[in-house]
């Protein structure tokens, strides 16, 4: 059995309404054993400033490398190098899990197992291995393409049957496949209702890339569990989700990053025109959303263009851009996201019994959420993983 001690003059729980002062956490192996009131002991204790839940990212592409031009094509064995790198830099960033949202080959799966052997080092991992989208839709170009229901439900099926743990589907266009517009509506109702249906069906959860409103009231009268992007949202869009318990994930870094850097560096022109039309609609959902009280998880979009896999972070100074409090940004960037990927009974909170999944950082992010960046330890089930001295 080992054991580990922590110390927190701050501890932010990921559950609690306010901070928590002077805390001593225990770790027995990979669990959390106790939170207590600070006392002394005889065993040596790890002094921090403030403490919080390890981060989660519920929306990366890990195979893409990042911040190359848009032209640039990479080998299968240089996006693997790639894919070990940005795992590493997941959990030097405080990100101790993520969901993984399309993947060519469902290489995403065997990256997981690599982490779970310890082969390489890595956050935890959900994976929906390739999307499945219409015939020419967004992501065909690694996706499986399905039109029609019985279409639909193979597709579905075959993903399961590789061992997906949850299943991706492509309700709109998008931003990143050129000669499709990220309004128009791809899969119909029907179309996604069965996926959906036969996903739950094997206790699976769904996610769907949805823009245009018409792709995102079709993705909710169909049951989904998260809409990624949400960049139209209307008061029925609202409504269902807040009934139907569905998640949001803005990724708001996906259009800054690719507006940020322009064609001037590399990005392509229908990539950032595209952009533009979106952009400002997209901010404005996601205001009326956090408004409504819909729920809300933390995801970048990590691989898009010059949306690096160690800024994390940014997504959350995007939200405090909207004046969402930096305590509620913590929570969605744990224990909500947590419940997006429905692995909140041992993740996304510091409480006993759950893994010891945690961020030790050098000031307070209540005061400043940038402060998210200043890590001094990362601590995953139970094991100093990141220590910067």
């Amino acid at each position: 059995m080992t054991k580990l001690f922590v110390h927190a003059k701050v501890l932010i729980d990921g559950v609690s309404a306010t901070p928590k002062f002077d805390q001593l956490i225990s770790i027995e192996d990979d669990k959390i054993k106790a939170v207590e009131d600070y006392h002394e002991i005889q065993e040596d204790v790890i002094e921090v400033n403030t403490i919080t839940p390890g981060f989660f990212n519920c929306h990366v592409h890990i195979l893409y490398p990042v911040g190359f031009d848009s032209k640039k094509e990479f080998s299968l064995i240089e996006k693997i190098f790639y894919a070990q790198k940005h795992c590493k830099e997941y959990l030097q960033s405080g990100v101790t899990f993520i969901r993984v949202v399309g993947t060519e080959e469902n290489y995403d799966l065997q990256i997981k197992e690599a982490i779970q052997n310890d082969v390489i080092q890595g956050p935890h991992m959900y994976c929906a291995g390739k999307v499945i989208c219409m015939t020419g839709g967004h992501g065909w170009q690694e996706g499986i393409e399905a039109d029609g229901k019985d279409a639909c439900l193979k597709a579905v099926r075959t993903q399961l049957k590789s061992g997906v743990d949850l299943i991706k589907m492509m309700a709109t266009g998008g931003v990143m496949t050129k000669g499709v517009e990220p309004g128009n509506a791809q899969f119909s109702v029907e179309e996604m209702k069965v996926m959906i249906e036969e996903a739950h069906k094997a206790g699976r959860k769904t996610a769907t890339h949805a823009q245009g409103l018409q792709g995102i009231k079709n993705a909710l009268y169909a049951g989904i569990d998260s809409i990624e992007h949400g960049c139209f949202l209307d008061e029925e869009c609202l409504e269902l989700m807040k009934k139907q318990n569905t998640f949001l994930v803005p990724t708001l870094c996906a259009p800054q990053c690719i507006i940020d850097k322009g064609v001037e560096n590399g990005v392509a022109k229908y990539m950032v025109d595209k952009t533009l039309k979106v952009k400002d609609a997209h901010v404005k959902s996601v205001k009326k959303a956090y408004k409504q009280g819909i729920q809300i998880a933390l995801g970048t979009d990590a691989g898009t263009p010059f949306n690096y896999h160690n800024n994390t972070a940014h997504e959350m100074e995007l939200l405090a851009r909207l004046n969402i409090p930096n305590m509620d940004i913590l929570k969605i960037a744990t224990i909500n996201s947590a419940r997006c990927v429905r692995v909140e009974k041992d993740y996304g909170s510091i409480e006993v019994g759950k893994q010891a999944d945690l961020v030790c950082l050098e000031e307070n992010p209540l005061e400043n959420i940038s402060n998210v960046r200043k890590i001094n330890k990362v601590i995953q089930s139970g094991k100093i993983v990141v220590e910067n001295n």
